[in-house]
């Protein structure tokens, strides 16, 4: 796996004495550090050129506001009820198909310093909350960033699994596509953290999914996470339609069950792939070998380009059968798709309501 590399670390006054700050700093000895706060209060119009090298600036700063929200899904399509903590804003892996690179306006990998802040609102949400298995949060770090990706400089991971294994009513998922799993090692987890990956053929990752782990690398991490009593999660998530499609996600389904117990699996995640129309040009400029702006997406109601129904359908229901043959009791749901579509490949919609919980499937 090619090493993402920060370069050079930029910290806000207040969040100097933190003591994730002085993790990252003391992980990081030999890179430069500047205390400032004009990073966080300077308007900046980032450019297609600075994205890259926004991935190698590190910001610290305190967060202020509310740290645990619904996931803002997408308009006309079935939400699965999930809530997100968005602990770092940007993501050191660089994958052609990113929304961060349209949606994120920074030249600085962001993380928050202030993690006591954070628990505590969400300790304060998870004991306001009723109780009950279908009242309980599915809780993601992963919307804006990769969960494990800064792992070994920050140690996130040793203060969030033990948190979440005090409570009843909430699930942590850790969402990569990296194998940095060792922080979670050996940790007091109790069944409530679920560590996950995002899965795509092997020419896939080598294309589109820059400083990555391989399929080999995520699984054998996984594996890890398996012997040490983790619950795991997979997301086949964006799924690209390609000449060889077929015969290479069964080949990823069938490396994935040779290593992982389907009883060990919380839910699995299907999505084709989609963007908006805004970023097809950002990935063809950042990304002129990339076949994925060149396939044919046509515009849907919610704004994103997706291939043509059919194909979706059709992509789906070969991959759940594929998983249902080796794990016929395992949760698998769709992301980001239409009630129709829902019906088309499992036959019926979770539920009337637009939100629904792993509960329904």
């Amino acid at each position: 796996m090619e090493k993402y590399q920060i370069s050079e670390i930029y910290v806000e006054p207040s969040a100097m004495e933190r003591e994730l700050t002085r993790r990252v700093l003391s992980s990081l000895p030999e890179l430069p550090v500047y205390e400032t706060d004009e990073a966080r209060t300077s308007p900046y119009e980032i450019t297609t050129e600075d994205i890259a090298s926004s991935k190698k600036r590190l910001y610290i700063r305190d967060y202020k506001g509310e740290p645990l929200k619904p996931c803002p899904g997408t308009q006309g399509r079935l939400c699965c009820n999930y809530f997100i903590v968005n602990l770092a804003v940007g993501c050191p892996l660089d994958c052609s198909y990113c929304i961060l690179q349209h949606y994120i306006n920074s030249p600085y990998l962001t993380l928050y310093a202030n993690i006591d802040y954070f628990l505590e609102k969400i300790d304060a949400r998870l004991e306001a909350a009723p109780t009950g298995r279908s009242a309980a949060f599915r809780i993601g770090t992963g919307e804006l960033t990769d969960s494990l990706a800064l792992d070994p400089i920050t140690g996130l991971s040793q203060v969030l699994v033990p948190f979440f294994a005090e409570k009843e009513n909430a699930t942590l998922e850790l969402k990569t596509k990296t194998a940095e799993v060792t922080n979670l090692l050996g940790l007091e987890h109790r069944g409530k953290t679920v560590v996950a990956w995002s899965l795509n053929p092997q020419p896939i990752i080598d294309s589109d999914e820059a400083y990555s782990a391989s399929l080999r690398e995520r699984l054998e991490a996984a594996l890890l996470c398996q012997e040490a009593g983790y619950r795991l999660a997979f997301h086949f998530d964006p799924i690209v339609n390609y000449r060889n499609w077929e015969q290479d996600y069964l080949e990823v389904v069938e490396e994935l069950f040779a290593r992982v117990k389907p009883e060990n699996i919380s839910w699995i995640s299907m999505g084709g792939l989609r963007f908006s129309p805004d970023l097809k040009p950002i990935m063809r400029e950042r990304f002129p070998e990339s076949h994925l702006p060149l396939g044919e997406l046509i515009p849907c109601e919610d704004g994103k380009l997706r291939y043509f129904k059919p194909i979706r359908v059709a992509i789906y229901r070969s991959l759940l059968s594929w998983i249902r043959g080796r794990a016929p009791g395992v949760p698998v749901y769709l992301c980001m798709e239409s009630a129709d579509v829902w019906r088309h490949v499992f036959g019926r919609a979770p539920s009337c309501d637009p939100k629904f919980t792993i509960d329904d499937l």
